[in-house]
């Protein structure tokens, strides 16, 4: 029954089939590399855009129960390490991409929460969703999916108890330091029928915004699928290079898409044989430090602050890349 869910239902399989027969109908060769691309971009497209809408709508729907404000106060009730692991959770209900996290953290600073606290937030609200759970599981399967999401919250957590350890408070922008809510209103109470809009509106606004990195990390993925060759994916990001993770770390830190538009590019890798903790590095490098992210966020903190973000992110991840690589036997 999981088998089935997981490939005709998550995976859609069928759709796979569906389109191969299509192709196959209209006289294209899908084991040619024109027809395999044509193929897998078809597929991939197709089946992200079906997911990604109905996640965003769900996640979107839950979302509504967890604005600012209200989050604001679920925090500000827990101490220590429990308040970064309540940080880090709520990060899995919050905007998709880095960009869109960052007001919401500054909003979170400025109202006097633990520093510690708002970076764990940071770090996972990007790097780990419940779309992103679905969606891993639905190329990857449960195990992989599974500890991507738990490791990038245990980066979450130990990014944000060792910022917080640093105690670099005053190397927050004075403009967010300085300001304090006088007074903290709560939002109206919604009715089903406000959510369920609220979610329509979240999933039109998410799609134009994500679908040219799906359809642009979809192009890659079908370009890797079917024209570089295997011999080089396994030189460069395989067992054969001790340095794989991080030369894939360094390359996913400038680049900008969320969590939809490198999965397909991370499929394509995995089928030609790149290891597996360092596929799971370049995506959790490229949906958390993407560089317009990082520009936004250096108007809310100074150097020395951004740095130690950086730096903390970027060990994390390439530990737990290096981590997948020794124990890939256990999940493929």
């Amino acid at each position: 029954m999981w088998d089935f869910i997981q490939n005709e239902v998550l995976g859609m399989k069928w759709l796979k089939r569906l389109i191969d027969s299509i192709l196959n109908t209209l006289g294209l060769d899908i084991t040619s590399k024109i027809g395999g691309s044509i193929s897998f971009f078809l597929y991939d497209v197709i089946k992200i855009t079906v997911l990604l809408c109905i996640l965003i709508f769900g996640i979107s729907y839950i979302q509504s129960f967890f604005p600012p404000e209200r989050s604001r106060r679920i925090m500000g009730r827990f101490h220590g390490i429990v308040a970064n692991v309540i940080g880090a959770l709520l990060g899995t209900v919050t905007p998709f991409c880095s960009c869109s996290s960052i007001p919401i953290f500054m909003g979170f600073t400025s109202a006097g929460l633990p520093l510690g606290v708002t970076f764990s937030f940071l770090i996972s609200s990007p790097m780990v969703d419940l779309g992103s759970l679905v969606l891993l599981i639905s190329i990857f399967g449960m195990k992989i999916a599974t500890c991507y999401v738990l490791l990038g919250l245990v980066i979450a957590v130990a990014g944000g108890t060792l910022i917080e350890k640093m105690h670099m408070e005053d190397q927050v922008a004075d403009f967010i330091r300085n300001h304090k809510d006088s007074i903290d209103i709560d939002s109206p109470e919604l009715t089903r029928h406000d959510r369920i809009i609220f979610a329509r509106e979240q999933v039109i606004e998410t799609f134009k915004k994500v679908f040219p990195y799906i359809l642009l990390g979809v192009g890659i993925g079908a370009v890797i699928h079917n024209w570089i060759p295997e011999d080089f994916i396994q030189t460069v990001l395989g067992s054969k290079n001790p340095f794989g993770v991080i030369v894939a770390t360094l390359i996913g830190v400038p680049m900008y898409a969320d969590i939809f538009g490198t999965i397909p590019v991370a499929e394509a890798l995995l089928g030609k044989g790149a290891m597996l903790g360092t596929i799971l590095s370049f995506m959790m490098a490229v949906t958390t430090l993407s560089l317009p992210s990082l520009i936004m966020l250096k108007q809310a903190i100074k150097s020395k602050l951004m740095g130690a973000f950086v730096i903390v992110c970027i060990v994390g991840i390439i530990l737990v890349g290096y981590g997948f690589n020794i124990f890939q036997y256990l999940f493929i």
